[in-house]
């Protein structure tokens, strides 16, 4: 087992080597990032050359990026374009809004999505299980930018019908959030809306999986098996069928982080969050590379450490793998 950790660790590290290539060579073909800087009035030529020649924007492609892999090794992925800001500590920052955005949003989803798609197979063709998919194929139908606006627009609704704010629609915090217990309760309030948006995709997408894997599973030789041997249904259940039918859904997990990340971008502009999706959109809007490739890289990192503690997952989860 630890071969095999090191050896997808070797791996990983060759792919991000290729990623960040890969990465920096489609942003840098992207366009001119001083266009913007070379129409505005007011900026000197001498300003702009100096910018070309403290990012080495003159250079081949595979000389800058030798350049910009040193920033990220030595100096925290560089400065910004314009300005010279420190990429890495705002990115950290809006990073850990983010996560806690994500995390919540992800153990609520799978923990909803594992009972309604469990319960779905044990009761299969009932009422239950036909609401269950009409609201899965809704959900997966539904545009996250579409829920995210009418959550907005419900809740100005509910203010000017009964003079009481519900849930905000905007930002992570109140203006005078308190300290302690103060600020996360506001925070979570503050929060409740884009989780319930990032929830429905995954809950729609990991229920039906569920199902489709505990159907497959119940009907297997070795859960009948359990059944002749006089086994309560309950340990059936839960001891045998269940945990080998987490593995595909362990599989879309790790598969899925792109996926919640993306959804984060929508969300995060759509609510005004101060998270790594607000971050993105802003860098895109003004154009600036650097901060784009020092998200991406991030994105990928967290893609393939997901994709890694998937693979182990498998180990523990089905006893039939082993890794030599």
């Amino acid at each position: 087992m630890l071969t095999y950790v090191l050896r997808r660790l070797l791996y990983s590290i060759l792919v991000l080597v290729a990623a960040s290539f890969l990465v920096f060579m489609f942003v840098a073909l992207s366009g001119d990032p001083l266009a913007a800087l070379r129409i505005t009035p007011n900026v000197s030529q001498e300003t702009i050359q100096n910018i070309i020649a403290t990012k080495h924007l003159d250079e081949p492609i595979p000389v800058r990026y030798l350049y910009w892999v040193r920033d990220a090794v030595t100096n925290q992925f560089g400065t910004t374009l314009l300005d010279g800001r420190p990429i890495l500590p705002d990115l950290w920052r809006v990073m850990k809004n983010t996560l806690q955005l994500v995390i919540i949003a992800e153990l609520l989803a799978v923990l909803i999505a594992i009972g309604v798609g469990v319960y779905s197979a044990l009761r299969q063709y009932s009422l239950f299980d036909y609401s269950a998919t009409g609201f899965s194929f809704l959900g997966l139908a539904t545009p996250l930018f579409w829920v995210a606006l009418m959550l907005q627009v419900l809740m100005v609704n509910v203010y000017e019908w009964t003079g009481r704010r519900v849930f905000p629609i905007t930002n992570l915090n109140s203006v005078d959030p308190g300290s302690g217990i103060s600020f996360w309760l506001d925070r979570a309030h503050h929060l409740v809306l884009p989780v319930f948006v990032l929830m429905i995709v995954q809950i729609a997408s990991y229920s039906r999986y569920m199902r489709a894997s505990m159907l497959e599973v119940v009907n297997s030789d070795y859960v009948r098996t359990a059944r002749a041997k006089g086994l309560s249904e309950r340990r059936v259940t839960m001891k045998h069928a269940f945990r080998n039918a987490l593995i595909p859904l362990v599989t879309l997990l790790a598969l899925n982080f792109g996926t919640v990340l993306g959804g984060a971008v929508v969300t995060e502009t759509v609510f005004s969050l101060d998270g790594m999706g607000l971050y993105f959109v802003t860098a895109l809007g003004a154009g600036d590379p650097y901060p784009i490739m020092t998200w991406l890289m991030i994105t990928a990192t967290m893609l393939i450490f997901f994709n890694l503690v998937a693979d182990i997952l498998y180990g523990y989860l089905d006893p039939r793998v082993r890794y030599d």
